[in-house]
């Protein structure tokens, strides 16, 4: 990968890490699903300027409903059945293992030896991530299988951007965001959130409301533009690794904004990260899919 692409992988891990954060405050506003629809509102405004790109509409559906719907809709209910939120944020990236899985199985991009070896090394690293996190509460291994199955259906749509070829992502993401907010508001009604989304809207704070915009406009248009460009240049085992630094971010976010401190084994979990992410791109920079 380009020293400017690796920067930018990193960017957007970076903004994934801090959409933890963000989460947190606006979550002080809205129920789980209110979220997701007001933050895939927000990305799917400048619809009305941006025009669709060249993808049926059967693609979008299922693109959104993978990318969008099942990951952020399986971790909301891996919340409700005792998924503790912390660890939830160290489990969801395993979809780096699963798209390079995925990816192997269906385009025929086996990684080599060296980057299986950093890529078994970063995982070692989140494991010790997740062993450091303390929830607050029980963890279900029906919570885990959920936020397990949120980081596969995340993958699915990873290997479903990079089939689509060369396409616009910005207006990609735009318009895939139309997909979730409907599905989202339906289940709000169906578990009668209280106060209404009206009313959670007239209450909301102002560090809601750029927490909303937060992952509406750069966590989710944004960010998920760039990632889509980087699958669609590179195999997918160069890029997904670095999903993994979001994690890492969010725990330095959560020191900054919340005090939290994090003891020795997080702090060598997320050494291992970094040392088995470089590991999978050290050397073969400026190495592009043909």
């Amino acid at each position: 990968m380009s020293p400017r692409d690796i920067a930018l992988a990193v960017s957007v891990a970076v903004i994934w890490g801090f959409a933890f954060i963000a989460t947190e405050f606006a979550l002080q506003s809205f129920s789980a699903p209110q979220l997701t629809a007001l933050r895939f509102i927000l990305a799917a405004l400048p619809i009305l300027f941006v025009r669709r790109p060249d993808v049926s509409w059967r693609v979008l559906i299922a693109l959104g409903s993978f990318l969008f719907i099942g990951q952020f809709m399986m971790l909301f209910f891996a919340y409700k059945v005792g998924m503790p939120p912390g660890l939830a944020s160290v489990a969801t990236h395993t979809q780096a293992l699963f798209t390079i899985i995925i990816a192997a199985i269906v385009m025929a991009e086996v990684p080599g030896p060296r980057r299986v070896f950093g890529i078994v090394i970063a995982f070692a690293g989140l494991a010790l991530v997740a062993a450091s996190v303390d929830g607050g509460r029980e963890l279900t291994y029906l919570g885990l299988a959920l936020t397990l199955l949120g980081a596969l259906s995340w993958s699915v749509g990873n290997v479903i951007l990079k089939k689509l070829g060369r396409v616009d992502m910005l207006a990609l993401m735009i318009w895939l965001s139309v997909v979730p907010p409907l599905p989202a508001l339906l289940l709000s009604v169906a578990l009668g959130d209280s106060p209404s989304l009206a009313d959670a809207l007239a209450a909301a704070t102002w560090q809601s409301w750029l927490s909303v915009l937060y992952l509406g406009l750069i966590s989710t248009t944004a960010a998920y533009a760039v990632w889509g460009r980087l699958l669609n240049t590179y195999p997918a085992d160069q890029v997904t690794p670095f999903a993994l630094f979001a994690p890492c971010a969010g725990v330095i976010g959560s020191y900054l904004v919340f005090g939290e401190t994090f003891g020795p084994l997080r702090a060598t979990g997320m050494v291992l990260i970094f040392i088995g992410v470089a590991v999978t791109v050290v050397g073969r920079w400026g190495t592009k899919r043909s």
